[in-house]
């Protein structure tokens, strides 16, 4: 069992086991049927395959066929999957079959696994909303790190290194070539009606 496959194999119980109590997902089940969402590691070989049946997700390292879904993202966003900002704000990427992923993405958000009502069974209720807070916390703080550090990187390209262009420039450039093309459309049309005219 790969390490992607050993992180992912109580997610797929714990969807599992909310597949059965929830009917939205379910239904997207059973709408998924016979479909293979590959989930890939950025940069590395790490893979694993969730092959959707009527009523179950089963997870595997491995798969024969080429799946319906690839998606791809580095482990942190990846362990956010269900969240709808992951694939808005491009952290992760996603080939292949657009309503497939649209439908995964459902099932998850249906299936995936209250924290708090999990832990409350263990810890008891009080402490697991404690950790709960902390971990919305913890999510908050690293996606406003990533949306700052996202920031810094495109103003120190543009702005410092210059190794970037700016919005600004970029726009600039279009228009110079947009009239570079107008004119060169005209300087040919006159060479034309040169050309046409009985010398």
């Amino acid at each position: 069992m790969n390490p992607l496959q050993a992180l992912l194999q109580p997610v797929a119980r714990v969807l599992n086991k909310n597949i059965r109590e929830s009917t939205p997902a379910r239904t997207l089940c059973a709408g998924l049927d016979g479909k293979v969402i590959a989930i890939r590691v950025r940069d590395t070989a790490l893979a694993s395959y969730f092959t959707i049946n009527e009523d179950t997700v089963e997870l595997s390292a491995e798969h024969d066929a080429e799946p319906d879904v690839v998606i791809t993202g580095s482990l942190v966003t990846l362990a956010l999957l269900a969240g709808e900002d992951s694939i808005r704000d491009g952290s992760l990427d996603l080939t292949g079959d657009a309503a497939t992923a649209q439908a995964f993405q459902q099932l998850l958000a249906h299936a995936k696994p209250d924290i708090e009502e999990e832990l409350s069974g263990v810890i008891g209720d009080t402490a697991a909303h404690g950790l709960g807070k902390i971990a919305r916390g913890v999510g908050r703080w690293a996606r406003e790190s990533r949306s700052i550090m996202r920031d810094n990187i495109r103003e120190y390209l543009q702005e410092e290194s210059r190794d970037v262009p700016s919005r600004y420039e970029v726009e600039r450039f279009s228009k110079d070539v947009n009239t570079l093309r107008d004119d060169v459309d005209r300087l040919a049309a006159r060479l034309d009606r040169l050309r046409d005219t009985p010398g």
